[in-house]
Protein backbone atom coordinates (compact mmCIF):
# COMPACT_ATOMS: atom_id res chain seq x y z
CA UNK A 1 0.00 0.00 0.00
CA UNK A 2 1.14 3.40 -1.13
CA UNK A 3 1.82 6.17 1.80
CA UNK A 4 -0.66 8.19 -0.17
CA UNK A 5 -3.32 5.12 -0.35
CA UNK A 6 -2.64 4.76 3.25
CA UNK A 7 -3.90 7.99 4.43
CA UNK A 8 -6.81 8.18 1.55
CA UNK A 9 -7.65 4.62 2.92
CA UNK A 10 -6.90 3.60 6.67
CA UNK A 11 -7.17 -0.33 7.28
CA UNK A 12 -10.08 -0.92 9.27
CA UNK A 13 -9.58 -0.91 12.98
CA UNK A 14 -11.97 -3.50 13.75
CA UNK A 15 -11.10 -6.36 11.12
CA UNK A 16 -13.36 -9.21 12.17
CA UNK A 17 -16.12 -7.08 12.51
CA UNK A 18 -15.33 -5.63 9.41
CA UNK A 19 -15.06 -8.77 7.56
CA UNK A 20 -18.35 -10.20 9.09
CA UNK A 21 -20.49 -6.97 8.29
CA UNK A 22 -18.81 -6.79 4.44
CA UNK A 23 -19.14 -10.83 4.17
CA UNK A 24 -23.20 -10.13 5.46
CA UNK A 25 -23.81 -7.32 3.50
CA UNK A 26 -22.59 -8.86 0.36
CA UNK A 27 -24.50 -12.15 0.66
CA UNK A 28 -27.95 -9.75 1.14
CA UNK A 29 -26.98 -7.45 -2.10
CA UNK A 30 -26.10 -10.92 -3.95
CA UNK A 31 -29.60 -11.86 -2.83
CA UNK A 32 -31.42 -9.25 -3.98
CA UNK A 33 -29.58 -9.59 -7.59
CA UNK A 34 -26.61 -7.05 -7.51
CA UNK A 35 -22.95 -8.51 -8.61
CA UNK A 36 -20.32 -7.24 -5.89
CA UNK A 37 -16.86 -6.50 -5.97
CA UNK A 38 -14.98 -5.27 -2.67
CA UNK A 39 -12.67 -2.85 -2.71
CA UNK A 40 -13.06 -1.25 -5.88
CA UNK A 41 -10.25 2.23 -6.18
CA UNK A 42 -12.46 5.25 -8.08
CA UNK A 43 -10.80 8.09 -9.79
CA UNK A 44 -10.85 10.38 -6.62
CA UNK A 45 -8.54 7.97 -5.02
CA UNK A 46 -11.29 6.46 -2.83
CA UNK A 47 -11.93 2.70 -2.51
CA UNK A 48 -15.83 1.49 -1.67
CA UNK A 49 -15.46 -1.29 0.69
CA UNK A 50 -18.67 -2.56 -1.89
CA UNK A 51 -19.58 -1.59 -4.94
CA UNK A 52 -22.99 -3.29 -6.14
CA UNK A 53 -23.98 -3.28 -9.58
CA UNK A 54 -28.03 -4.29 -10.37
CA UNK A 55 -29.50 -6.09 -12.98
CA UNK A 56 -30.59 -2.47 -14.66
CA UNK A 57 -26.80 -1.20 -14.21
CA UNK A 58 -27.57 0.75 -11.22
CA UNK A 59 -24.25 1.07 -8.98
CA UNK A 60 -24.41 1.33 -5.00
CA UNK A 61 -21.52 2.42 -2.84
CA UNK A 62 -21.69 0.41 0.37
CA UNK A 63 -19.16 1.62 3.10
CA UNK A 64 -18.73 -1.05 6.11
CA UNK A 65 -18.11 0.93 9.62
CA UNK A 66 -16.81 -1.67 12.18
CA UNK A 67 -17.93 0.90 15.24
CA UNK A 68 -18.07 3.96 16.44
CA UNK A 69 -14.70 4.85 16.41
CA UNK A 70 -14.53 3.72 12.82
CA UNK A 71 -17.77 5.80 11.84
CA UNK A 72 -15.97 9.19 13.95
CA UNK A 73 -12.64 9.17 12.61
CA UNK A 74 -13.82 8.77 8.53
CA UNK A 75 -14.88 11.78 7.24
CA UNK A 76 -14.24 10.30 3.43
CA UNK A 77 -17.76 8.60 2.88
CA UNK A 78 -19.62 11.81 1.19
CA UNK A 79 -17.38 10.99 -1.22
CA UNK A 80 -18.05 8.39 -2.48
CA UNK A 81 -21.55 10.06 -3.91
CA UNK A 82 -20.16 10.85 -7.00
CA UNK A 83 -19.62 7.76 -7.82
CA UNK A 84 -23.02 5.92 -7.57
CA UNK A 85 -26.46 5.94 -7.24
CA UNK A 86 -27.20 5.71 -4.01
CA UNK A 87 -24.64 5.05 -0.58
CA UNK A 88 -25.63 2.92 2.05
CA UNK A 89 -23.68 2.22 5.85
CA UNK A 90 -23.49 -1.33 6.47
CA UNK A 91 -22.96 -2.03 10.13
CA UNK A 92 -22.96 -4.36 13.07
CA UNK A 93 -26.46 -5.44 14.70
CA UNK A 94 -25.09 -3.83 17.85
CA UNK A 95 -24.02 -0.37 15.93
CA UNK A 96 -25.76 2.66 17.38
CA UNK A 97 -27.75 3.53 14.19
CA UNK A 98 -28.34 6.80 15.61
CA UNK A 99 -25.40 8.58 14.85
CA UNK A 100 -25.48 7.83 11.18
CA UNK A 101 -26.95 10.49 9.19
CA UNK A 102 -30.68 9.44 7.69
CA UNK A 103 -29.55 10.74 4.34
CA UNK A 104 -28.00 7.26 3.30
CA UNK A 105 -28.83 4.07 2.67
CA UNK A 106 -28.04 1.14 6.04
CA UNK A 107 -27.95 -2.68 6.43
CA UNK A 108 -27.55 -4.76 9.31
CA UNK A 109 -25.24 -7.74 8.80
CA UNK A 110 -23.07 -10.17 10.19
CA UNK A 111 -20.97 -12.92 9.09
CA UNK A 112 -24.20 -14.81 8.25
CA UNK A 113 -26.64 -11.98 6.47
CA UNK A 114 -27.84 -8.95 6.29
CA UNK A 115 -31.00 -6.75 6.40
CA UNK A 116 -31.87 -3.74 4.50
CA UNK A 117 -33.17 -1.31 6.96
CA UNK A 118 -33.02 1.70 4.93
CA UNK A 119 -33.35 1.92 1.37
CA UNK A 120 -30.72 4.56 0.18
CA UNK A 121 -31.97 8.04 -1.18
CA UNK A 122 -30.93 7.58 -5.46
CA UNK A 123 -28.75 10.59 -6.96
CA UNK A 124 -28.62 9.41 -10.47
CA UNK A 125 -25.15 8.93 -12.11
CA UNK A 126 -25.01 10.83 -15.50
CA UNK A 127 -24.26 8.32 -18.31
CA UNK A 128 -20.37 9.22 -19.00
CA UNK A 129 -19.45 8.26 -15.53
CA UNK A 130 -22.33 5.32 -15.02
CA UNK A 131 -20.33 3.94 -18.37
CA UNK A 132 -16.81 4.37 -16.78
CA UNK A 133 -17.69 2.82 -13.68
CA UNK A 134 -19.78 0.14 -15.05
CA UNK A 135 -16.61 -0.68 -17.52
CA UNK A 136 -13.87 -0.34 -14.20
CA UNK A 137 -16.05 -2.43 -12.03
CA UNK A 138 -16.33 -5.09 -15.29
CA UNK A 139 -12.68 -5.08 -15.56
CA UNK A 140 -11.94 -5.45 -11.84
CA UNK A 141 -13.74 -8.89 -11.72
CA UNK A 142 -12.37 -9.70 -14.87
CA UNK A 143 -8.87 -9.51 -13.76
CA UNK A 144 -9.68 -10.82 -10.11
CA UNK A 145 -11.52 -13.70 -11.70
CA UNK A 146 -8.46 -14.31 -13.85
CA UNK A 147 -5.99 -14.55 -10.65
CA UNK A 148 -7.95 -17.25 -9.24
CA UNK A 149 -8.25 -19.40 -12.67
CA UNK A 150 -4.48 -18.57 -13.36
CA UNK A 151 -2.50 -17.62 -10.18
CA UNK A 152 1.16 -15.80 -10.69
CA UNK A 153 3.43 -18.58 -10.55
Amino acid sequence: MSPIDSVLNPPPARPDITRAVCRGAARHLRERGYAIVKEMTFANGRRGDIVALSPTGELLVIEVKSGIEDYRVDGKWPDYRDYCDGFLFAVAPEFPREILPDDVGLIIADSYGGELLRDAPRHPLVAARRKALTIAFARLSAQRLALIEDPPL
